[in-house]
């Protein structure tokens, strides 16, 4: 083979290459904006469509997959590594919300290092949707969610392993904490609150029972 045959080879292999890596891109996008869509549309407790384009988002993984086997190398960039997290963090908020349960990174299709990494974000999901119940008046769910949250945090800190093999995870869990002592400052003032309304309204009512009884 002459040089100017082994030099189109490459050449033609690169190009394949490059297609190859700008449609894994588009598919990694893709699945990384459905994914946030189904975490808002989970917010929203529209849980069917939420799970609806969470199935659409595993099929194009399943198709990222089927690229990988031929072409490993293209496969774990920092863009499908992203698209992983989002979609780990978007199914394992929607398992809690629907089923009250955690779900494993074998059930979902992804990489457990991906999934450790988006079960740390879940940490401030579950924060929004505190404040939503707290809004909505819902000051014990909002405190479950705080648990759960707490839950999240215990136990990914306490493998260190995990926080050392990571890349990024240490930081995540930082942040998390911060927004657990966040959450928990407020699910206690509202509990607060709430507690002295109904303290309030208890004296009101004593007091009101009382003066009809005098005036009888």
């Amino acid at each position: 083979m002459s040089l100017s045959e082994i030099l189109n080879s490459i050449r033609e292999n690169s190009i394949k290459k490059d297609v190859l890596r700008q449609e894994i891109q588009v598919i990694a996008r893709r699945i990384t904006r459905m994914s946030k869509q189904a975490i808002f549309l989970a917010h929203k407790d529209r849980v069917d469509e939420a799970e609806s384009l969470l199935r659409e988002a595993g099929n194009s993984l399943t198709k990222l997959a089927e690229i990988s086997r031929d072409h490993p190398s293209l496969f774990y960039t920092g863009l499908v590594d992203s698209a992983f997290e989002e979609y780990a963090e978007a199914q394992v908020f929607l398992s809690l919300i629907k089923d009250g349960r955690f779900i494993g990174p074998g059930e979902i299709g992804v990489p457990e290092e991906a999934y450790v990494l988006g079960l740390a974000d879940v940490i401030g999901e579950l924060r929004r949707r505190s404040l939503d119940l707290i809004r909505r008046g819902d000051v014990e769910g909002a405190e479950r969610c705080l648990n759960v949250m707490e839950t999240i945090y215990t136990e990914i800190m306490g493998c260190d392993e995990l926080l050392i093999l990571i890349p990024g995870l240490r930081r995540k869990c930082d942040t998390g904490r911060r927004v657990i002592e966040a959450t928990r400052g407020d699910v206690t003032t509202e509990a607060r609150r709430v507690a002295l309304n109904n303290t309030m309204r208890d004296l009101m009512r004593i007091l009101e029972s009382r003066t009809s009884h005098e005036r009888q």
